[in-house]
């Protein structure tokens, strides 16, 4: 089982309380959700019901963003193939864990986000990413 440094603590009880996955997928669908419009497609296709709306974010039209939680993601790649703006990379497992904090700017399943990474390393945010 690979190491869990994705996540900062305990997942959100409404969050925790669904079905774990039986296997760690080959990969992994990480949103890169700097060009997530919030338009939920993705929600639509997972069959696990992984996928997290993460509201009031203050992107101007739709005031949301979606997150994997990469916990329960199986792999299938379902909401990459029907994303419509093409913000949904599949990445192998490992690559998925280590690359979701840099591609997460907001979260409610208590992942690690970009600002969080940059904190830790001691950088200036950039323009992509919130401040706290």
């Amino acid at each position: 089982m690979t190491e869990l440094t994705y996540r900062k603590g305990p997942r959100p009880p409404k969050i925790a309380a669904k079905l774990a996955r039986k296997k760690e997928p080959r990969q992994l669908a990480v949103i890169n959700q700097s060009g997530c419009t919030g338009c939920e497609a993705c929600i639509v296709f997972c069959p696990v019901d992984c996928i997290e709306v993460v509201p009031n974010v203050g992107i101007a039209q739709f005031q949301q963003v979606v997150e994997v939680d990469l916990e329960r993601c199986i792999g299938c790649a379902l909401c990459s193939k029907h994303c419509p703006w093409d913000t949904i990379p599949m990445l192998e497992f490992a690559d998925g864990l280590k690359r979701a904090p840099e591609l997460t700017l907001y979260s409610v399943c208590n992942q690690t986000t970009a600002a969080d990474v940059q904190a830790a390393s001691g950088a200036a945010p950039s323009e992509n990413t919130p401040s706290a």
